[in-house]
């Protein structure tokens, strides 16, 4: 009864896609990357094609008009607040993530004005899949990597700059910058190692696929941080007494933040994602 179940349910999910790429040949104004989405966020349980990405992705490069990527935005939105289909919500975060770390910056900016007008974009707090014990484990799963996606973009309004792609970031930064700064990387951290499987969710192929782009992230996160903290070192014993005390909190978080980051590279290991390197969590000490 239970793999009838299973089945039809495959047969309902292949039946809506089919349908929605049927609708979007007739009616879209944006016929292909419509057609592109639904087929790169179908209801199938593996991998979405690499081809069906890139198609979405030409329509987000430098070239394109505001409005081409405001409409992309507005589709892949539409999808995830639809969707109780959890390889359909995940997929479309991939969507999302990759596109973040791929395309033109005017993505991650129309993304931002996206989520501020609607106020809705990646609050999947309760998004849940309770069609099967291991569609709840992937929901929960999911839950986690919306919220570590939603503070990225977070992340970036109060960094001023993609921590993923600035290689400069805490180095130079002063002092009322790095007590702003810190906090707001270590929150990022604190959503990234959150993100740590558990259940059938460490054994998906589409949650692998997610996870190691986020474990690939932890490490320009981390080293920020370290960046960070040795700045903040350098500069504690000019600071004013509140500036200390708070100085002093980020340090101790981000000591304790660094040991539960090796927990979250052990746990990947085990399940065979990526080679991390074990210096990028390496604690300090203040001489």
């Amino acid at each position: 009864m239970a793999g009838g179940g299973t089945s039809i349910r495959k047969y309902v999910g292949a039946l809506k896609d089919s349908t929605t790429v049927s609708i979007a040949k007739v009616n879209s104004d944006y016929k292909q990357l419509d057609i592109a989405i639904v087929k790169a966020t179908n209801h199938v349980e593996r991998p979405a094609k690499e081809k069906y990405i890139r198609d979405i992705f030409m329509h987000l490069n430098s070239g394109r008009a505001r409005a081409d990527v405001a409409y992309c935005i507005r589709a892949l939105a539409r999808r995830l607040s639809k969707t109780r289909n959890w390889a359909v919500a995940l997929k479309t975060l991939i969507v999302i993530h990759r596109a973040l770390r791929e395309v033109d910056p005017s993505f991650r900016d129309e993304l931002i004005s996206y989520g501020r007008s609607s106020g809705q974009m990646l609050h999947m707090s309760y998004f849940k899949d309770d069609s099967s014990p291991d569609a709840w484990d992937h929901s929960a799963w999911i839950r986690n990597y919306a919220l570590f996606l939603e503070e990225r973009l977070e992340s970036f309004r109060v960094l001023n700059y993609d921590v993923e792609l600035d290689p400069l970031g805490t180095r130079d930064v002063d002092t009322t910058g790095l007590l702003a700064q810190l906090p707001a990387l270590s929150q990022l951290l604190f959503r990234l190692i959150s993100c740590q499987p558990h259940g059938s969710s460490s054994y998906n192929t589409i949650i692998q696929h997610a996870l190691s782009m986020v474990a690939t992230e932890s490490v320009r996160i981390q080293t920020a941080i370290n960046d960070g903290i040795l700045n903040l070192v350098d500069k504690f014993f000019d600071m004013h007494r509140d500036d200390a005390i708070r100085a002093l909190d980020i340090y101790k978080k981000a000591l304790k933040q660094a040991g539960q980051l090796s927990g979250f590279y052990e746990t990947c290991k085990t399940i065979h994602i990526g080679s991390l390197p074990r210096h990028s969590c390496k604690p300090w000490k203040i001489m």
